[in-house]
């Protein structure tokens, strides 16, 4: 990623009567910025120096801000360039939605290629997953999604025959879970799994990723309303791009 030059600084206010530590009240002006694109993706930073001396604050202040920001993968520190901004994650919410839509909600430009579409023989966890018996026909489709033309997720998904028909123009201008709706299919419950490992070299090539780097994956069965399963996926998507909200409450 070739760095932009370097933005013209928000204008950063520290109330220094605040409990609010410095290093935190930075870091979250700095992270809207870079939010509303004021510091879009390849541009870098002032430097550390800079900002110091622009808030009259100790540089292990700033730089405590910085940490932040990389620890949430808002930026990245390149060697003889600075500090620059990576491009932003989707954070999504862990809830039984479609990621088409969860872009689309979030302002981002979503589009999809389709890899692959046919009939193939249930196998194993699919077969279980689908509540069908080995060898019996599903749908199986592979798709490539990308989120403002950067590629962010492949997604392996088997439906049992009779539940939709599927067509490649369709997927690739829509999201599954929006056919499915048509259909009169609305997704009421699923069971999900959520976890990370290392890309295979076909999922790094895809993904325009190092191989072995960290993916992050989905494993879902979506169920109807009368219970029965209609959706098994298999999902991996680019960690440096993508990140799971969950919201706690305490008791």
């Amino acid at each position: 990623m070739v760095a932009e030059p370097a933005a013209e600084p928000p204008a950063i206010m520290v109330d220094r009567a605040s409990p609010v530590p410095l290093y935190f009240q930075i870091a979250r002006q700095l992270e809207a910025a870079i939010d509303s694109g004021q510091f879009p993706a390849g541009s870098h930073l002032p430097s550390e120096v800079e900002l110091a001396q622009r808030l009259a604050i100790s540089r292990p202040t700033v730089r405590q801000a910085i940490e932040r920001l990389i620890e949430q993968g808002l930026v990245a520190r390149r060697r003889g360039i600075g500090t620059c901004v990576v491009p932003r994650r989707v954070r999504r919410a862990v809830q039984l939605t479609s990621l088409h839509d969860d872009l689309v909600a979030s302002g981002r430009r979503p589009t999809t290629t389709v890899l692959s579409l046919a009939r193939a023989p249930a196998q194993g966890a699919v077969a279980e997953a689908l509540n069908v018996a080995e060898g019996t026909p599903v749908v199986r489709l592979q798709r490539l999604r990308c989120a403002d033309g950067a590629p962010l997720g492949l997604m392996h998904n088997h439906l049992p025959v009779d539940v939709l028909a599927l067509d490649a123009a369709s997927l690739e201008a829509q999201g599954l879970y929006a056919l499915l709706r048509a259909r009169g299919l609305y997704p009421q419950i699923a069971e999900q799994t959520i976890g990370a490992r290392a890309a295979t070299a076909e999922e790094a090539r895809l993904l325009a990723t190092r191989p072995r780097q960290s993916v992050l994956t989905i494993t879902r069965t979506a169920y109807s309303s009368t219970g029965r399963p209609i959706e098994y996926g298999q999902h991996c998507y680019r960690a440096d791009r993508y990140a799971f909200e969950i919201r706690l409450v305490g008791g």
